[in-house]
């Protein structure tokens, strides 16, 4: 019996990522957490419709009619066709789609004793950094600090620290330093 995501992206994340106002490497995170979420991409959805209505109606500086950007539009939607449901060991599939990757396929880069990392490259222009990280059990993250937002997925297994326990699916956000949690 697998467990249910239980810690997702903040509202407001969402919101960002539904209008498409999130940077590339959290929008690609929020992207992945959405793909094996159906809780947030049912609010994904709803968020999107109720900003496109809102905009067709606006009128635009000029006395047009804004026409919204649409998410299915976004390097980092799901295909038209309905998402598929997400497997333990697999990749998102936004990610897999977007890099041609499984996780038997990355080539991956020791940082040190049960620690690698793979960066992912971003869109030309983009801002941010985007890493898969893979630790062994029982390794520690060194300490780092948050100079902005940080989004961290889980994809397998799990991982605990002083705010709880993150297992597959689960996000644990922290901006700037402060661990943001969804009410």
């Amino acid at each position: 019996m697998s467990k249910t995501i239980t810690r997702h992206p903040d509202d407001a994340t969402l919101i960002s990522f539904a209008a498409g106002a999130l940077s590339e490497p959290l929008a690609a995170a929020v992207s992945a957490h959405v793909s094996m979420c159906a809780e947030c991409r049912d609010e994904v959805r709803d968020m999107a419709l109720i900003g496109s209505s809102l905009l067709e109606t606006a009128p635009a500086p000029g006395g047009r009619v804004a026409v919204p950007a649409r998410p299915e539009d976004s390097i980092w939607s799901e295909p038209a066709s309905s998402p598929r449901r997400e497997r333990a060991g697999e990749l998102p599939s936004p990610i897999a789609r977007k890099y041609g990757l499984s996780l038997e396929d990355i080539e991956w880069k020791r940082l040190g004793p049960g620690l690698w990392q793979h960066r992912l490259p971003l869109s030309p222009g983009a801002k941010g950094d985007l890493y898969l990280l893979k630790l062994t059990p029982g390794c520690k993250l060194p300490v780092h600090g948050h100079a902005g937002a940080e989004l961290t997925l889980v994809l397998t297994g799990a991982f605990s620290d002083a705010t709880g326990e993150y297992r597959r699916g689960d996000v644990q956000e922290v901006d700037a330093g402060r661990l943001v949690v969804r009410r």
